[in-house]
């Protein structure tokens, strides 16, 4: 049987607590990072081996590891309830840093601006969601508005429900987005009727639709940069 060699015994340089103070977070590796929110392993590893075991698990990919219940990483050996809700809750600081730094810079003026504005809100959601961002006659962002919570397979979207959001804000465009969690950013057909469908109705209100993203996988798809909102 394998003998674990705790951290307690690692030269102080190895050891992930006293490398951050010795040096700074940005030295620490992934797995080092997660040991320190674990703060212990399992009888066979220590907290650093068991973080290894969690990421690779994930495929050594963050927003994966996001994506991850309290019931998934107490599947972990060494991993209880508290240790999963710390590591959940340290991601969700982490994805709500992203957002604060986003929303310092409001104007929409490219897909991609869209994108890193709703990244933190459905890049590792399970299941889809559908979203609309308003913006002022400036293209500045009034707020941005959760439509519907869908399966695994789609999310409604429905333009009056859109509309009279839009219309109560007092929005003069609006930009339609949702997730893919499979992270295949090809637009179905039921993608395209629906944004046809809303386009055509913020025609006729005068709220013009100026893009639809489909996110998935820390990328996204733009009907607009692809030329696909002339309807």
């Amino acid at each position: 049987m394998k003998t674990k060699i705790s951290i307690k015994d690692w030269d102080n340089m190895d050891k992930p607590r006293e490398k951050l103070l010795a040096k700074s977070k940005e030295a620490l590796s992934d797995a080092e990072l997660l040991a320190i929110i674990l703060g212990s392993g399992n009888r066979e590893k220590s907290a650093v081996e068991l973080a290894k075991e969690i990421l690779n698990k994930s495929s050594k990919n963050i927003n994966a590891l996001a994506k991850l219940s309290v019931k998934d990483l107490m599947n972990f050996k060494g991993i209880g309830e508290a240790k999963a809700i710390s590591i959940i809750a340290a991601l969700e600081l982490g994805r709500r840093k992203v957002e604060s730094i986003v929303l310092e810079n409001k104007k929409i003026s490219s897909s991609k601006d869209v994108f890193e504005y709703l990244l933190p809100v459905l890049d590792d959601k399970p299941y889809e969601e559908f979203w609309i961002v308003l913006l002022s006659q400036s293209n500045k962002i009034l707020s941005r508005e959760l439509i519907s919570s869908g399966g695994l397979t789609g999310a409604s979207a429905d333009p009056r429900k859109i509309f009279k959001i839009a219309l109560d804000k007092l929005a003069a465009s609006i930009i339609l987005a949702h997730n893919h969690p499979s992270g295949n950013l090809q637009a179905s057909e039921s993608d395209i009727a629906i944004t046809q469908k809303i386009s055509n109705a913020g025609k006729l209100l005068d709220i013009k639709v100026l893009d639809h993203l489909i996110i998935g996988d820390s990328k996204y798809y733009s009907f607009a940069d692809d030329g696909k909102l002339n309807f």
